[in-house]
Order: structure tokens, then sequence, then C-alpha cells
């Protein structure tokens, strides 16, 4: 990481020697001097050669593993891992031992210890370089993250410096802490490192012992165990957190009510289930929670007055004391004024008017009766007004003084500008500042900044050194803070996982497994050769291919061929000038070799079988028909003798189905001849129904599947059977086979003679039934017969009467008609003509009328015996 004062812009800057070098006075045309021509090139050759070997080096270290090499085999490796195991186990023993096997309290311990003895789990956040086992390392006390030493001394030392040039008037005179660069916890300047500690702090530069932890001492810890118990910790000198308190110890419960028992020390706490029952500050209830180590307040409500005691209200019993906001209203002692304060307690205040007081202007003082108010003494007020320069001009008055109006010349807030203005008028001028922010990268432009510029409010957006990821925070100055992601670089099949800082991924080589290789073949055997995990790809398959050759049922026994090394014959030159490169060669797959074995050979029917050679046999056909069955299970082929393929297959069968069909179906089955079973007819059939009126269409399949009973309700209509019964009636019965039964079930109404008795009965009974009537019916015939002959007789009186008074009718019209026809013969001329036929036309209307009502006399008696014979008839049918 380069200093704080050799960074430029965004990126990194150049050495003062070299800005130097570059920009010296004296350095231009005019003024260069000419340096030996001997010297120069042996300086810049002793530069490159130092720098070429810096390089060399450089990447000499990085392919270095901090525990091991990268190329050793598979037994020293299982040598290093018990050697590892060895390492932890004589860590965690003492631990161990107090917990009686129990290690689920050191998962985060063993895990920075795994990551130390891992290549290239532990990377400097600084430089983003591994860290190794015998360079020198300092540990941060909040995050336990790992920095080489010369990198935090670095880093605090710019750190200091950076704050130092912002925040100090006096550069370098205060002291300022240094953070952590990845969790950021602050150090004091006393605890600048400067020497290479082991984890506990007790042995400066450890010793690498290949046997102990790396940068450890190999005694134990005693770091004070957090949170703080009085015990310290048990382990070998070890990175990372400390364990938690493996100790037994007697403790109570939280309330105190059941006896101790032996607790272990880092989870001391334990409740009995038993009901608290202390008293709550409220002093009315007491605690209902089971045990437990500080009671909650109350959380019950209760009636509680305020503080001035008119008011009740329901509230908290945990907020006894509350204001009801009204105003005291309480005499005071001059008994001229109430208290105007709201809600208190104790006695109120005296009153404010009984003291001595004042004008407005503060000039006059006066001692009168609370009920007076003190006048305005006339004088001028010359109170201080908001602006503290000037005074109030006006007379003696009650309230605040008016706004500060004086025309005065005032100077902006940055200095560069005067102006005349109200005095109560801030002046503030539109020039920006260019001054640049604490970041050193961007202005302040603000309008008339006094020289206080705030800080930087953009982000920062610089690439970190992982560079993958840009600063988050606010732009700054000096460097960026390291990336805080990690990245997970996994084994090939995915299970060992090693968590490395965000940039070394692509330098990190994956972790090594113990498990088994997971790639699936590349080849057409279904697993490979049984290998470890492994990085890159799997070595070529040396199985044998026992593929099934072409042709026949022998497998192929040579070597696995489906990726082999062929040499590449497609190699173009571009002309005659280019000299042909090295041979290339391409993964290829190669075909099995031809079958050897001779074995017999049959036709294509199998008719007959003749020996031939493996790879050269041939099927053939014998002439004779094919004989094999046909699709549809019925018939053979009845072709030539011939080879079966997807392209030349048997003949199909053309023939209709055979099969029989279901008893009571007429129909043939629609499939040509099939091997499985005929499939249920679907055809409708036509059919009358049992009463032969409606025609229903019934589907054959369940005809023919149906039982007797099921048959007759097929071949009904559900409607009611139209036939008739021999006594008239329709059958009620549902359209049935057969004839109707002659029991007749309807309901029919039997009346006596006389038909004043009703009786209703079956059709079926009311044949064998008479309905006889009574002396009821008896006495009401006689009683009808009576009334009858009365009827009669007074019917004819009334026709002699209507004849007499036709007669009488008849011989008066007779008469005037003579009359009549005397006046118009003795009248004469056309008057006596028209008197004559107006004479006439009243004679006939007269006549007309004397016909009208001897009709009516006729027709009046035969209305009343035809009603009196409907009454009788009525009577006798109720």
């Amino acid at each position: 990481m380069e200093p704080v004062w050799r960074q430029q812009g965004r990126g990194r800057g150049r050495s003062q020697e070299a800005q130097g070098a570059r920009f010296r006075p004296g350095g231009g045309r005019g003024g260069r001097t000419e340096a030996p021509h001997s010297a120069a090139p042996l300086d810049k050759f002793e530069e490159i050669r130092k720098s070429n070997q810096a390089a060399a080096q450089r990447l000499v270290e990085s392919h270095v593993s901090s525990s091991s090499s990268d190329d050793e085999d598979d037994d020293d490796r299982e040598c290093q891992d018990g050697k590892r195991g060895q390492i932890l186990a004589s860590t965690f023993t003492t631990y161990t031992n107090q917990t009686g096997g129990d290690a689920t309290g050191l998962a985060r311990t063993g895990q920075y210890l795994s990551d130390l003895f891992q290549s290239g789990a532990l990377t400097c956040l600084i430089c983003i370089a591994s860290v190794k086992r015998t360079q020198q390392v300092w540990s941060c006390c909040s995050c336990f993250s790992l920095f080489h030493l010369p990198c935090i001394q670095k880093w605090a030392k710019d750190s200091v410096f950076l704050v130092s040039s912002v925040t100090d008037d006096d550069f370098g005179q205060k002291q300022h802490p240094w953070p952590c660069p990845k969790c950021r916890a602050e150090y004091p300047p006393s605890a600048k490192p400067n020497r290479y500690m082991c984890y506990c702090g007790k042995l400066q530069d450890p010793p690498a012992d290949p046997w102990l932890v790396p940068h450890s001492c190999g005694s134990v810890c005693q770091k004070e165990l957090k949170p703080t118990c009085g015990h310290t910790c048990l382990l070998l000198c070890h990175p990372g957190p400390c364990p938690p308190c493996p100790k037994m110890v007697s403790v109570a419960c939280m309330c105190g009510k059941a006896k101790p028992l032996p607790r272990r020390c880092s989870n001391k706490a334990w409740s009995c289930q038993q009901q608290c029952g202390k008293l709550l500050p409220c002093r009315q209830h007491t605690c209902s929670q089971t045990c437990h180590t500080e009671c909650r307040p109350c959380p019950r409500v209760s009636v509680q007055s305020c503080v001035c005691g008119q008011q009740k209200a329901e509230r908290p019993c945990s907020s006894p004391q509350w204001n009801c906001q009204q105003v005291c209203g309480s005499p005071l002692p001059c008994g001229n004024h109430t208290c105007e304060e709201v809600c208190h307690d104790g006695v109120c205040p005296p009153c404010p008017r009984s003291v001595s007081r004042t004008c407005p202007c503060g000039k006059t003082k006066s001692c009168l009766p609370c009920t007076e108010e003190v006048m305005p003494c006339g004088d001028t007020c010359d109170r201080r007004l908001s602006c503290l320069k000037h005074t109030c001009s006006m007379r003696c008055h009650r309230g605040s003084c008016e706004t500060c109006r004086q025309e005065v010349e005032k100077e902006c807030r940055c200095g560069k500008h005067r102006k005349l203005m109200p005095c109560h008028k801030e002046y503030l001028c539109d020039s920006k500042c260019p001054k640049t922010r604490s970041c050193q990268r961007h202005q302040c432009r603000r309008k008339c900044c006094p020289g206080n510029c705030p800080p930087c409010d953009q982000s920062c957006g610089r690439t970190l050194g992982c560079r993958n990821h840009k600063c988050p925070s606010v732009c700054h100055q000096g460097s960026c803070y390291p990336c805080p992601e990690n990245v997970d670089v996994r084994c090939s099949c995915g299970s060992t996982v090693l968590v490395v800082p965000c940039g070394r991924e692509r330098s990190t080589k994956p972790p090594r497994c113990k498990e088994p290789c997971r790639c699936p073949p590349s080849c057409h055997h279904p697993t490979r050769e049984a290998h470890r995990c492994h990085p890159g790809p799997c070595a070529p398959c040396r199985q044998p291919c026992l593929l099934p050759l072409a042709g026949c049922s022998h497998t192929c026994p040579q070597a696995c061929h489906d990726l082999v090394l062929v040499r590449s014959q497609q190699v173009q030159l571009a002309g005659p000038w280019e000299q042909p490169t090295e041979p290339a060669f391409v993964q290829k797959a190669l075909p099995c070799p031809p079958c050897q074995v001779p074995i017999p050979t049959s036709c294509f029917g199998e008719h007959e079988v003749s020996p031939v050679p493996c790879h050269r046999q041939g099927r053939f056909s014998c002439g004779r028909p094919c004989g094999r069955p046909l699709t549809c299970g019925n018939h053979t082929c009845s072709r030539e003798c011939h080879l079966v393929t997807d392209g030349n297959k048997c003949e199909v069968c053309e023939e209709g189905c055979s099969k029989p069909r279901p008893p009571g179906c007429p129909h043939p089955c629609p499939r040509s001849c099939h091997r499985d079973d005929c499939p249920p007819c679907s055809q409708m059939i036509r059919q009358r129904c049992h009463c032969k009126i409606s025609i229903l269409y019934v589907e054959c399949m369940i005809l023919t599947a149906a039982d007797d009973q099921t048959k007759v309700k097929l071949s009904s209509c559900n409607n009611q059977c139209p036939k008739e019964l021999s006594c008239g009636h329709r059958c009620k019965q549902v359209c049935h086979p057969g004839e109707c039964e002659d029991r007749c079930q309807q309901k029919v109404k039997l009346r006596c003679p006389c038909r004043r008795i009703k009786k209703e009965l079956q059709c079926c009974v009311s044949a064998q039934c008479v309905v006889q009537c009574d002396d009821t019916c008896r006495d009401q015939q006689r009683r009808v017969s009576h009334m009858k002959e009365a009827e009669q007789r007074a019917a004819q009186e009334e026709e002699q009467k209507k004849l007499q008074r036709i007669q009488t009718d008849c011989r008066f019209s007779l008469q005037e008609e003579l009359e009549a026809f005397e006046k118009r013969q003795q009248r004469g001329g056309r008057r006596g003509k028209k008197r004559g036929r107006r004479g006439d036309a009243d004679g006939e209307q007269g006549r007309g009328g004397r016909w009208g009502w001897s009709l009516a006399f006729i027709i009046i008696p035969l209305g009343g015996a035809l009603l009196s014979a409907a009454v009788f008839y009525l009577l006798n049918t109720a």
C-alpha cells in the first residue's frame, strides 16, 4: 500500500523521487546538464536487473504455500492430515478434559485453526497475499484477522497521518487512533504494532515449530474470558476467539428460590419455572412471571389521581405520575388572583404582581398593589433589538420591539463583498467556493462559503484491491478499506470449500479433497475408475471396451477407445513460406475392430443355419414363407423369407376381424384383424317402446350387457301407458310390457237414484256397490212433487188470464183499425194522403206493441217453469 502523500486522484501516484526527477528545476532545455555517457547505461542496467530479481522473488513466494508444497503425493498428504489432527487434539485437550469430551463450544476457534493449516486460506487484506508460516503477523483483538506485520504498521502510520492532515491545525501535534482494516475497531496510538508477538501475547518472535499451531508459543492461553467470569482460557496459544468457559460452578436460579445446582460457567443462568411473586414498584401487585432476573414494569391498569388531585383516570401501574393539563386555579395568597400554572403538586407560588415591578422599558420601578397595572413611563424604550447592535427608538411600550430596519453596510459570509441593506437581513453573495473538500478530489461549490467546507457527500467509487468491487464509502482521502467480501473456492465435486478474501480466488488453487471424483465418465462406461477428486480433466479411461460389436453378440476386448489422441491430418499451411509445425493431436473416438469369432449364421427367417465367420456373416433368404406372426396375432406372414428391418417389415394383415361378437350384438367389429379383444360396440339400436308409440335409441353395448330387468327399463319411454282399461279409464302405470292390470285404481263417484247421496270408490269395486235412497230422500221427493203440482196449476191459471187479455186486445185493435179506415176515406187530397200514411204508421206501431205484449205474456210463464226445474235439479244434486 502506497503512503497517503504519494496517492494522486483515483490511482496510485508516483514517488517523490520520480516526480523530482521528472520536474527538477533547471531541467528544461536551457538548464539541462549532460551526464557521462558511460554511467547512464550502467545505472539503467542495474536498475532493470534489480527490478527483475524482485519480480522473480515475488512470483516464487506467491507459488509457495504457507503450510506445504503443491506437488505432494497422496502418502505425504495423509501424513500431514494425521499430523494436523495431533496438533488440534493437543490444543483442545485441556478444554475437552473439563467438558467431558464435549467440543460444541470449539466451533469458531476450530474454524480459525483449520484455516491456518489450509493452503491459501489466510490472506492479508491489505496486500491481498497469503499469510505464510514463517512471516511475522499481527492479529486483531476484535475480528481476529491476521495481517502481515509490515502491512499493518504501514496502515496504522498512513491512517494517523491522514487524520492529522485533515483535522489538525498544527499538523502532527495530536495523537489520533487508527482503525483495523477489516472491522474498523479503533486502537490508541500506543497500541501501534511494532513487535511480532504470539496470539496470547506472552512470547515475542515465536519460533516456527512444525508440531505447534503456526505463530503460536505452545503455552496455555490464559486470556480472561468474555463475558468476564473470573476464569481464563484453557486452550494452548491459539488464533480466533476463546471458547466459552467450561468450568462447573454451583449457581442458584434466577429468582433465588431453588437450591443451587452445578452448571457450566458459560451457561449458568437457569430458571426453576416457579412464579416470581415479588412485589412490583407499584406496591399493589406481585410479579406473575416464571423465574427470571429482573421484573418487568407492572402491566396492570388502576385508577390513579393526577398530580394536583383534581382528576382520576385508569392508567398503567408502571407510570403513576401524570398531569391533567388543566390550570390549577387555586386562589393565591394575595386573595385577588388565582394560580395559572398547569397541574402541579405542593403549594402554589406567590402572586407575581405582589413583588416590585417596573414599567415595560424597565427604567421606572413602582410598588403598586397587585390589582393595579404599571403604566408606561413615557420615556424612550432603549431596549436592545434582535440585531444586538441598535436600540428601540419608540416610547416605553408593552410587547416586543419591532424589527431593526436601519441601513448598514454588511459583509457577506465569505468576506468577498460588502453591501448596504437592512440590519435584520443576512447578506449572502452568489460566488461559489472553489476550495477542495476533505476528500481532496471534489470542490465545495457552496454559495458564500465562510471556509468551513462540509465533508464530501459523494460516493468514493474507486476500485478496491480485489478488482471486483468498488468502494461503497463516502468519498475520502487516502487508501480505501479492503474489500469485506469473501469468496468460496470449491473443489471439482464441491464437497470441500476454501473461504478466501475477495480477489484471491483467481490465484488460489482449489482445495484438496478426499472425496471420490464425481465427474461423469466421458466414455460409454457407467462409472470411472475409482480415484480422488482432483482439479482439471480426468485421466483417459483404461477399462476394457466391452461394447457389443456390430452384427454379433460379442464384446470388444480392447481397451476403451472412445477418446484417443489421434494425429490431426487437417493441418493447412498458409503458403510455401510457412514451415510445418509439430503435429497436432485431437481426441477422437475410434470404432471397434471387426469380430474374428466364427459363429453359425441363420437365414432371415431362421429356417436353416450355416457356419459363417462373425465379421463376414450375412443373413440370407431360404425361399420358404416367412411364417412370422403378424401384429394381429391371428395370422402369419406369407412373404418369402426376408430380413425384418424398419423399412422392410412383415406384411400388414388386411383381413377383417373374425372374432365372435357378444350375444345379441348384430353388428360386425369395425376394426381390422387385431390381437386384443374387440372394442365395445358403440352403435345405436333403434326400437319402439312397450307402448309402441315412442322410438328409442339404445347403445348396443349397454343393451347386450344388460340383464332382463335392465332391458325392460331400457325399452320403456317412461311415459304413462296410453292403453284404456275395460272400465274406460286410462292405465296409470309407466310404459310397460304385456297387458295392463284390469284392477282400475281410479276413484269414481256413486249416487243414489235421487242423486242426493254420493260415495267415492275405486273403479274396480264400484260395479259391486249400489247406493240406495234413504227416508230423507223420499221426503224430499214428495215435497218436490207437491211443488211441481202447485207450479203447474199456477201456470195454467196464468195462461188463461193471458188468453183473456189477448182476446180483449184483439177486439180493441180491430175496432181502432176500422175507425182509422173510415177517417181516411172521409179525407181527400195530398194532405189527406199524408195524414192517411201517418195514420197507417201509427196503426202499425199500435199493432206491433200489442203483439209484443202478447208474446211477453207467453214467455214469462215458460221462464218461471224452467227456473223452478233448475232449482229442483240443483237441490237433488246437493
